[in-house]
């Protein structure tokens, strides 16, 4: 009887663990929650509490997008009083996070996953910024996404908390590719995605605007999160 109640207890302590896990997801430009619908499904799954936090991209610079989207998500995460939170971003996103954590202390951050970060800039938004339409269709934090010392990737520095990236191979669009010198996945190089201070880094073959939806990918992501290393041989 005492074996049975002992089992019942440290189940009941493993459940709490999964249950006090917020991770926010945050989508990338031109695209909504439901593109990482997915992965939430995926998350929620494994019992994290998610949240899929829907913010419109073209509409702001990225400071207030970071204050915006960053900030609602911790606030769904905070009203549960969950003791550890954590982030899966896709593209944009990864930037409103690093933006977020420069200018604020997150006591509770656990670990961040970035899909397709723009980590250094993207050379097609250097190339394409002053296109008539590009601003229209990317807006204001669209047009700050470039590799130069004044875009704000540039502008971030190295990251000190505990980061996975997840880069791309595969382009589906190769008139942007013609853009990116190197490996790319149709928006951003293999090269550009990385950041100093990562702590682990994985390139799948995988194309920019589908890489949330891939299942190696959503592996990838699941194991960072439970593990703080992506798995590879001998990993």
């Amino acid at each position: 009887m005492k074996k049975v109640i002992l089992a019942l207890l440290l189940l009941s302590a493993s459940v709490q663990v999964f249950a006090d896990d917020c991770v926010i997801l945050l989508h990338g430009l031109a695209r909504s929650a439901s593109s990482m619908e997915k992965l939430q499904e995926k998350l929620e799954h494994a019992d994290y509490r998610v949240v899929n936090v829907d913010y419109e991209s073209r509409k702001h610079s990225v400071a207030t997008l970071a204050e915006l989207a960053v900030g609602e998500g911790l606030q769904q995460c905070r009203t549960q009083k969950e003791q550890q939170v954590s982030f899966v971003t896709h593209s944009l996103g990864g930037i409103l996070v690093r933006l977020y954590l420069n200018n604020h202390k997150v006591p509770e951050l656990h670990r961040v996953v970035m899909l397709g970060p723009p980590n250094q800039g993207s050379e097609v938004v250097d190339t394409l910024r002053n296109m008539p339409g590009f601003e229209a269709f990317n807006g204001p934090a669209g047009m700050q996404l470039g590799t130069s010392s004044a875009d704000i990737p540039r502008k971030l520095g190295p990251v000190d908390f505990e980061l996975g990236v997840i880069a791309g191979t595969q382009s589906i669009n190769l008139i942007l590719s013609m853009y990116l010198p190197g490996t790319d996945d149709g928006k951003v190089t293999v090269e550009s995605a990385q950041v100093e201070g990562m702590k682990d880094f994985i390139a799948l073959q995988v194309t920019h605007p589908m890489m949330m939806k891939n299942a190696t990918v959503i592996a990838q992501t699941l194991h960072f999160l439970k593990l703080g290393k992506f798995s590879k041989p001998n990993s």
